[in-house]
């Protein structure tokens, strides 16, 4: 709204010309929810708490005793602060952002809807996987047609360190950009297992996205570095910017020892975003370098289940996701936390080095 209400003023007082560069509007749009978030964090935990919306905590991990109780559903906070932001200092005129809104929003009402279940079951046990999982791809479908038929959008792969080869899948993306989709907010949502542990790899995954999707939009710079260009993704930077202060103001929250978990409705929209994300700015693939850490977690649960199946009853790890093995291999939790989190802004900086060697 600030874009379109002050940036027409531009010919009247020179100063208002700012609104015009993605930039300034893209810090604005970081510190507004960001702002946002550390305000009314407060009120909105305790408003979690008076009705009653405390996390149920599996008993295998007794050191995770102490938790139960603590609000979640705090997912609804950075939806509504980055919402608020984006609103504010976003081109509302720009079809990229309501694409993006669309996957934010929907996969916060998947996930939303899997949590007040749970609530209301008093346990963990949400909605079927069925219908979580039918829900996901009902958002895909919406979103990857909405993408397929943009004429400005490419259906070519780009594929890291590479610049030649480029392969188009055609109608095929469609199917495919789902599965990047689903298999992004899931492997997210298995992550969220530990005090900051998710939204500390979505805030670098979200600095990555950010830079990639201006290059995106700028001609000039995709030219240089041999990256599809896309008119008006740039855009999108805004969105990234706001999804970056609304995770950090979280975080603050959200840090060890947690005053408030995400639940379903943040770790869903969050991840579906990073999986829509990359397929925005046409870096498909870097979405397992950057998220590198959620692969590897999703990883363990399926090796872990296929061996267990497969051995009658035999396990790799002594639980998962991984988090949790070395959990109960005696390493405290925020050691834990910290590593991951180191392990992220490596395979963030991995991801960057991209953009030049192709």
């Amino acid at each position: 709204m600030l874009y379109h209400l002050l940036y027409p003023l531009a010919d009247t007082w020179s100063a208002f010309n700012v609104f015009r560069y993605i930039t300034f509007r893209s810090m604005g749009a970081l510190i507004t929810a960001m702002v946002l978030m550390v305000i009314f964090g407060p009120w909105f935990i305790n408003f979690l708490h008076r009705i009653k919306c405390g996390q149920y905590i599996l008993s295998d991990v007794k050191a995770h005793a102490a938790k139960a109780g603590t609000p979640t559903m705090g997912g609804l906070m950075i939806m509504a602060s980055l919402i608020v932001s984006l609103l504010l200092w976003a081109d509302l005129s720009n079809s990229y952002i309501w694409q993006i809104v669309l996957v934010f929003v929907g996969y916060g009402l998947v996930g939303f809807w899997d949590d007040i279940t749970k609530l209301r079951h008093h346990e963990n046990k949400g909605i079927s996987p069925r219908a979580k999982m039918g829900g996901l791809i009902v958002i895909a479908c919406i979103a990857m047609a909405l993408l397929y038929s943009d004429p400005s959008y490419s259906t070519n792969l780009s594929i890291p360190f590479s610049k030649e080869w480029a392969p188009d899948l055609g109608l095929l993306y469609i199917p495919f950009g789902i599965l990047v989709m689903v298999s992004s907010a899931n492997a997210v949502n298995l992550t969220d297992g530990l005090d900051g542990l998710a939204i500390g790899p979505t805030i670098v995954a979200g600095v990555v996205f950010a830079i990639f999707i201006y290059i995106t939009g700028n001609i000039r710079l995709t030219q240089y570095l041999f990256l599809p260009y896309i008119p008006g993704m740039g855009e999108v930077t805004v969105f990234c910017a706001a999804l970056i202060g609304a995770s950090l103001g979280f975080l603050w929250f959200n840090a060890y020892p947690a005053q408030v978990f995400m639940g379903d409705v943040g770790s869903l929209s969050l991840g579906g975003t990073l999986g829509f994300l990359a397929l925005l700015c046409k870096q498909e693939f870097l979405l397992a370098v950057v998220g590198g850490l959620f692969v590897v977690e999703t990883l363990s649960v399926i090796l872990q289940v296929s061996y267990f199946r497969w051995t009658g009853g035999k396990r790799i790890f002594r639980m998962a996701p991984l988090h949790h093995h070395f959990e109960l291999k005696g390493i405290p939790e925020s050691k834990i936390i910290i590593r991951f989190w180191i392990t992220s802004i490596i395979l963030g900086l991995v991801a960057l080095s991209t953009i030049k060697l192709r």
